[in-house]
């Protein structure tokens, strides 16, 4: 696959809402700067003044239109090469900072950049193989927050827990990290240790775990027959092996002649918009799937593909706030065609189309929004998210003693419809 443009790329970030991936990252953003002026205490007088210094507009061929508009930036930063306390200064994280506040001005929370080691990161991430501890977390805090360990996995084993925050890694302390360096650090070769530090709600005092790494393998597509009889799929990301999975597990679900369906979307991020597309077009039939609309007015058509496996089957989606992009264009088509109930909580709202192009010398890549996406039926769900038709809200204590209400109110659902036909 290659990185260098994958226009029909749709992904969420996860810091925006909690990560469902196994130390999947995100992006902590944003930052809050003070003057510190301490009074009585004279400030020193700048080294050079802004007229002393020479500024070189032209610098990174600035286009002469742009040379205008480029000179506070190059004079701020001649003027905190020259001024700064603490020296020298790290040019290649000063260059990402200005790329990343670039973007960041432009308003869109979607439209951002990425350095190499955050971009490895998350192609690893969309490959749903990696090596580490096996343990889900939440980036959007100050630190790390232990959603759950993986069964089975080297963090259970180790006796992690949820809600611990991880404040050290190797005896480095990483409060207040952005979240791809603290998995970075927490990442490493199968077979290697590493050594964690949290902090425990209800204990005085930080403890510090040894893990053995190992290697994760997570699939897009997990399915079962559940004890009701009802065939149960959840695809946790859009990647670029989903299609093929969905459609192996539907296979085998469905071979035993089901009463229904539960397609479970809860906590997907999703992924590539090729991917929810295909997805889409295992349940609905015919018709469009989602319009692409551009700045200039222009919308594009993508449309159901034929050969779907499950487009009669009685159908049930489960959502959640975690519930995004490319997850909400499959549960947007099911609402729209009313192919299915929502059961759930309101999905996250995303309704807008990034596309990935990597910056030379691979030093990172920029993600811009180019384009919004709208429902089969025009809606647009972009900071509203889709409403379930059966709201039920799942609490984190329930989470903990394995309880799903959510789950339950699906069944719940269906096997009245069927006993009824």
């Amino acid at each position: 696959m290659s990185w260098k443009i994958l226009r029909n790329l749709l992904i969420v970030v996860a810091a925006l809402f909690i990560a469902a991936g196994v130390f999947a990252g995100g992006f902590v953003t944003g930052a809050r700067y003070y003057d510190v002026l301490p009074e009585g205490i004279p400030l020193p007088a700048p080294v050079r003044s802004v007229n002393e210094i020479e500024i070189d507009p032209t610098a990174g061929d600035t286009p002469d239109d742009l040379q205008p508009a480029f000179r506070p930036f190059w004079e701020a930063w001649e003027l905190l090469q020259e001024n700064f306390v603490d020296q020298p200064l790290d040019a290649t994280k000063l260059v990402q900072g200005a790329i990343k506040g670039m973007l960041r001005a432009t308003g869109d929370r979607h439209t951002n950049y990425m350095t190499p080691a955050e971009q490895e990161v998350m192609r690893t991430d969309m490959s749903g193989e990696l090596e580490g501890i096996g343990a889900e977390v939440d980036t959007s805090g100050d630190f790390l927050r232990v959603i759950s360990p993986l069964p089975g996995s080297p963090a259970e084993a180790a006796g992690m827990l949820p809600g611990d925050a991880i404040i050290a890694v190797d005896d480095e302390e990483v409060t207040g990290l952005d979240a791809f360096t603290v998995i970075a650090k927490v990442r490493g070769p199968a077979g290697s240790s590493v050594s964690i530090t949290v902090l425990r709600e209800g204990l005085p005092e930080p403890f510090t775990l040894e893990i053995t790494r190992y290697k994760i393998t997570i699939p897009s597509v997990e399915g079962e027959i559940l004890s009701s009889g009802l065939a149960y799929v959840k695809i946790n990301r859009f990647g670029d092996r989903t299609t093929r999975e969905l459609r192996a597990q539907l296979r085998a679900q469905l071979a035993g002649d089901p009463p229904g369906l539960i397609l479970d979307l809860r906590n997907n991020p999703g992924g590539f918009l090729d991917a929810g597309i295909s997805v889409t077009s295992q349940f609905i039939g015919t018709g469009i799937v989602m319009l692409e609309q551009f700045a200039d007015g222009r919308e594009r058509e993508y449309r159901a593909r034929p050969g779907g496996l499950a487009t009669e089957i009685p159908l049930v989606v489960l959502i959640n706030r975690g519930s995004a992009s490319a997850a909400e264009i499959v549960a947007g088509a099911v609402k729209d065609y009313q192919r299915g109930s929502l059961v759930g909580e309101r999905s996250y709202g995303k309704g807008t189309v990034q596309t990935w192009l990597d910056l030379s010398d691979e030093q990172g890549a920029v993600r811009i929004t180019f384009a919004r996406w709208l429902s089969p039926y025009g809606n647009s769900v972009d900071g509203e998210g889709l409403i379930p038709d059966v709201a039920v809200e799942r609490s984190y204590e329930q989470y903990q003693a394995g309880l799903d209400p959510q789950l339950d109110a699906a069944m719940e659902l269906l096997l009245p419809v069927i006993a009824t036909e």
